[in-house]
């Protein structure tokens, strides 16, 4: 199987960044909670471009702010598979 690199999101360091309260982004992005922590915690397998543009909204900043590409590292695949 081929492997491939991830998208790591930053979104809990933005909110930290500007002090923004995950419960204020949540009024702020018409988001919710479970939704935000998601982000946060890089449990995501989709992105909604439309959660994407709230986002960037509201933390007035561009999607690759908050989204980065790492690419894949064969010494981590061969670190998780122990």
């Amino acid at each position: 199987m081929e492997a491939y690199g991830k998208i790591a999101i930053h979104l809990e360091e933005l909110l930290a960044d500007r002090k923004i309260s995950k419960k204020k982004f949540s009024e702020l992005a018409h988001m919710q909670r479970t939704q935000i922590n998601n982000y946060c915690k890089n449990r995501l397998t989709r992105f909604d471009a439309d959660v994407l543009a709230r986002m960037c909204t509201v933390l007035n900043c561009q999607p690759g702010d908050i989204l980065t590409f790492v690419p894949f590292s064969p010494q981590e695949d061969s670190e998780q598979k122990n």
